[in-house]
């Protein structure tokens, strides 16, 4: 008796190995289930309704400052405001997290009002609001 041997492709994104059965393909790229979500996912930094919504919630919880944040949110505000200002890709180096994640990290502190985007000579640096 013979066992069936699976054949195992890598994601265009990660290069992380998969089963062909476990394969989402998209325009004619091959992804794996985490690749997929996280490229749909993806958070508008300018939401004048995201803002006002958080603005509201945060008022009625209380919260200032990095209050309410996340653990990686708090760190990426710290790490902004440390600096000065640094650019995404270093955020995304420095945590060890995609560009895309970034970006919505970036979205959701800007939603807050901490964080903002400030044009500079040489890009486009992320700075306290």
């Amino acid at each position: 008796m013979t066992e069936g041997r699976t054949s195992l492709v890598k994601c265009h994104v990660c290069r992380g190995e998969l089963e062909r059965e476990d394969v989402i393909e998209e325009e004619s790229k091959i992804l794996c289930e985490d690749c997929y979500i996280e490229s749909h996912h993806k958070i508008q930094a300018c939401d004048p309704w995201a803002v006002r919504s958080k603005k509201i919630f945060r008022a009625e919880a209380g919260f200032e400052g990095t209050e309410g944040l996340t653990e990686l949110q708090k760190a990426i505000y710290e790490f902004i405001v440390s600096s000065g200002g640094v650019k995404k890709e270093e955020i995304a180096q420095k945590f060890s997290i995609s560009l895309l994640e970034t970006e919505n990290q970036f979205a959701l502190l800007r939603h807050c009002e901490l964080v903002k985007g400030q044009k500079r000579v040489d890009g486009i640096y992320l700075v306290p609001f």
